[in-house]
């Protein structure tokens, strides 16, 4: 037993030690050796070798999906251009994924840059790592929408909505205002293939874009069609509830303050609001 661990302690040695005699080859004769190896390019200089990197962190992928044949489909949504960095992360994300599940990995970047020629490959060494690019602006929101309309409601199903999701960050003729009006109209239709809750659902990612891609004024002029969805009503009912309790909230503070002898005046000053509105809650209280 005691001989076995006197042959790893040797074998570990000379592990070192041969590790240490080809960096110091390297290191002396760098040119030298590449030649000697086969590799025609010539090295400009010596770069660190041991790497202490100790890190705990987590990756957020946009979506994974389990495929027939094992395979993992990796989706990322981008607005801007795609980077050569944002290749390495896409690279990296893939490389720990197939190493922690076991799987093979693909990568495919949804993109809603203006930019015509989009980056999808970096080589880097001897790899040659690649990802596939669907560019949302080579997609026209408009024949989205007059597919819809010429469909009839009852044909109509959860896949034929889905890329109305989309339409804002498309290219087409049609304003991304009203490609926004027209999707919340579609949204809140009535189809014996697709449930409440899944209208719900889309509604909500629906609005989430238009706060992103419209201006206030813009939001606010379709906030009808908004209103009138699963999802307007939600939000009302949720602002209800926030200004319930912040009303509550006032009115003890502005009952507290009178306790302690406070003006309405000084008191106003103090919760910062107008004076009349601590007089009109001191006017309905007992």
């Amino acid at each position: 037993m005691q001989e076995t661990k006197d042959i790893a302690v040797r074998e570990q040695a000379y592990c070192q030690a041969e590790d240490a005699a080809l960096k110091a080859a390297a290191q002396f004769f760098g040119e030298e050796l590449f030649s000697y190896l086969g590799i025609e390019e010539k090295p400009i200089g010596i770069a660190p070798t041991e790497m202490v990197h100790l890190e705990i962190k987590k990756m957020y992928e946009d979506f994974n999906f389990l495929m027939k044949d094992d395979r993992w489909l990796h989706i990322e949504f981008e607005s801007d251009s795609i980077t050569r960095e944002d290749l390495r992360r896409f690279r990296e994300y893939e490389a720990v994924t197939s190493r922690t599940y076991g799987v093979e990995v693909t990568t495919i970047v949804v993109c809603s840059s203006t930019v015509k020629e989009l980056m999808c490959e970096m080589t880097e060494g001897l790899n040659v790592y690649k990802v596939k690019v669907v560019r949302l602006k080579d997609m026209d929101a408009g024949i989205i929408l007059k597919k819809l309309s010429e469909m009839e409601m009852s044909g109509i199903k959860k896949e034929d909505l889905v890329p109305l999701l989309l339409t804002p960050l498309m290219s087409g003729e049609i304003p991304q205002k009203e490609r926004i009006r027209q999707g919340f109209f579609w949204l809140n239709q009535e189809y014996p293939e697709v449930n409440r809750g899944d209208l719900s659902k889309m509604q909500a990612v629906l609005y989430a874009l238009a706060v992103k891609v419209l201006k206030s004024t813009e939001l606010a002029e379709i906030k009808e069609a908004i209103a009138m969805t699963i999802l307007g009503q939600m939000l009302v009912e949720d602002g209800i509830r926030k200004g319930r309790q912040e009303g509550i909230q006032l009115t003890k503070a502005v009952l507290e303050l009178t306790a302690k002898g406070e003006t309405p005046e000084a008191i106003a000053r103090c919760l910062d609001i107008p004076e009349e509105t601590v007089q009109q809650i001191l006017s309905i209280m007992p």
